[in-house]
C-alpha cells in the first residue's frame, strides 16, 4: 500500500508541472495574439495614410475586385518592367521636388508624416496657357488679351481659330460675327468684312512674336494647312511650339504628313473615349499625335502617368482655380488652361518653384 501511495504522489506532482508550463505556454500565445493585434492595427493605419496620400495626388487606390482583377490578369512581361524602370527614373529625378507633410496625434504631438510625391511631367517645363490671352482680365481673344496673358507670367496662348472665304486664319471662339444687321459664320465672309476687334493669326505673330507656346483649336477641320503655312511664313521658329488641337483623331491623322515639327493634340473627353483610355494613347502614339487634352475634372495620376508611358503629353481645359491648378500640377500634367493668369502663374510657383516663364 505504500508502493501505491508514491506512485499517487509521484503522479499528482508530474500534473503539477503539466500545468505550469501549460499556464507558461498560454501566457506566451497571450503575448503573441497582442502583439499581432498591435501589428495588425498598425499596418490599416498605414494603409489609410497611403490611400490619403493617393488621393492627394489625384491617384484613385483600387478597390477589392480591381485587386482581384488585377491578381488574376496581370502580364508581367519584359515591355512592362522597361515602361516601369522608365516611369521610376524619372520619379527620381523629380524627387527634389517632394514635400512633406506631419500627421498630428489625437492628443497632440506627431505620430508619422506623409511624403507628397510631385509626379513626373512628360515635358522638362510644364506649359502656362493663357486661355484667349487672360480671358479673365481683358477682352478674349484680342490683340490686347494675348500681350496682357504674356505680361501676366504665361508662358503660352489659346485661342480658337477658323479660316475666312479668302483663306485667312483668324482668331474667334464662336466663329459668329455681326454683318449688315445679322449674325454669319465667318467662313461665309471674306476678311474685309469682319469686324475690326478679331484678329488674323498673322496678326498675333506680328504684335507677340514667337517666343511662347500657341495653342490653337482648330474650328474648321481643313483649318490646319492654313494654320501651318502663315507660321511658316511669318515665324517659322514657333513652329515646335504649335499646338493644334482637335476632337477628331482622323482629322489630325491627315493632318501630320504636312509637317512634321508642328504638335497636333486630340482634345475630348474622357467619356467619350469609347475604347478606354490606353488603347486611345496607343493610337495617338501610333499615328505621332503628341497629346490629349481633357477636362481637368478627367485627370488623375494614374491617368497622366498612363499617357506618359506611351510619351504623350497630358494638357488640362478649364482650370481656374488654385485647388484645381496645384493638384494637377503633383499629377505630372504637361499643361494647363486658365482664364485666370495670375492665379494660374501663382501656382506654378508654389507646386514648381518658379513662374512658368523660368522654369
Amino acid at each position: 500500500m505504500a508502493h501505491g501511495r508514491t506512485r499517487g504522489i509521484g503522479g499528482g506532482g508530474g500534473l503539477g508541472r503539466v500545468g505550469v508550463e501549460l499556464g507558461r505556454l498560454l501566457q506566451q500565445v497571450g503575448r503573441l495574439a497582442h502583439l499581432f493585434h498591435r501589428f495588425v492595427e498598425r499596418r490599416a493605419h498605414l494603409g489609410l495614410e497611403v490611400r490619403a496620400h493617393l488621393l492627394q495626388l489625384g491617384v484613385r487606390p483600387p478597390g477589392p475586385a480591381e485587386r482581384v482583377g488585377q491578381l488574376v490578369g496581370a502580364q508581367h512581361d519584359e515591355g512592362e518592367k522597361q515602361d516601369h524602370d522608365q516611369l521610376a527614373a524619372r520619379q527620381v529625378e523629380h524627387a527634389a521636388q517632394s514635400t512633406v507633410r506631419a500627421v498630428p496625434a489625437p492628443g497632440g504631438g506627431i505620430i508619422g508624416c506623409i511624403v507628397q510625391q510631385r509626379l513626373p511631367s512628360l515635358l522638362s517645363r510644364p506649359i502656362a496657357f493663357g486661355h484667349r490671352g487672360a480671358r479673365a482680365h481683358a477682352p478674349d481673344n484680342t490683340l490686347a488679351s494675348f500681350e496682357l496673358g504674356l505680361t501676366l507670367g504665361a508662358s503660352g496662348l489659346e485661342s480658337d481659330v477658323w479660316v475666312t472665304a479668302d483663306g485667312i486664319p483668324v482668331l474667334d471662339h464662336d466663329g459668329l460675327v455681326r454683318h449688315r444687321r445679322r449674325r454669319r459664320p465667318i467662313p461665309e465672309l471674306r476678311r474685309a468684312e469682319l469686324p475690326a476687334h478679331v484678329p488674323e493669326l498673322g496678326d498675333l505673330l506680328q504684335r507677340c512674336g514667337c517666343d511662347y507656346d500657341l495653342s490653337l483649336d482648330l474650328k474648321d477641320a481643313e483649318a490646319g494647312r492654313p494654320v501651318i503655312d502663315v507660321v511658316r511664313a511669318s515665324a517659322p521658329a514657333l513652329l515646335p511650339q504649335l499646338w493644334l488641337c482637335h476632337p477628331d483623331v482622323a482629322v489630325l491623322v491627315a493632318l501630320r504628313p504636312y509637317d512634321a515639327a508642328v504638335r497636333l493634340v486630340n482634345s475630348t473627353r474622357l467619356g467619350r473615349i469609347k475604347e478606354g483610355p490606353e488603347r486611345r494613347a496607343a493610337t495617338l502614339a501610333d499615328a505621332g499625335i503628341d497629346g490629349v487634352n481633357l477636362h481637368h475634372t478627367d485627370w488623375n495620376g494614374g491617368l497622366t502617368t498612363l499617357f506618359h508611358r506611351f510619351e504623350r503629353t497630358a494638357f488640362a481645359w478649364d482650370v481656374q482655380f488654385e485647388e484645381q491648378l496645384r493638384p494637377l500640377l503633383r499629377m505630372g500634367i504637361d499643361g494647363v488652361y486658365s482664364d485666370h493668369v495670375d492665379t494660374m502663374v501663382d501656382a506654378f510657383k508654389q507646386e514648381l518653384g518658379a513662374i512658368p516663364t523660368d522654369l
